[in-house]
């Protein structure tokens, strides 16, 4: 598994791209007060569910791998060169 240097920082901007995403599918915006842990899973299971990330397997889906999979799939449409990539 790979591990990023600025994880939770691009965990952070996943979850702002996927909640866009999200809208864009039509999904309601999420509400206020909201937390970390039920963001992560609806989107997880909405890119999992549309094919935009690879699916872990179902005994293996808990929160911190969901959460790398957000990152992961972040990583793949950054540039190469960015900034959180480092390490």
């Amino acid at each position: 598994m790979k591990k990023y240097k600025h994880e939770a920082q691009l965990l952070k901007k996943a979850l702002q791209i996927g909640e866009v995403y999200a809208l864009q599918r039509g999904f309601a915006k999420f509400p206020p007060g909201i937390s970390e842990k039920d963001k992560v899973e609806a989107l997880y299971m909405l890119l999992a569910e549309d094919k935009r990330l690879t699916p872990l397997p179902k005994d293996k889906i808990t929160g911190p791998e969901m959460r790398h999979k957000l990152v992961l799939w972040l990583a793949n449409q950054l540039p190469k060169d960015h900034e959180l990539l480092d390490g």
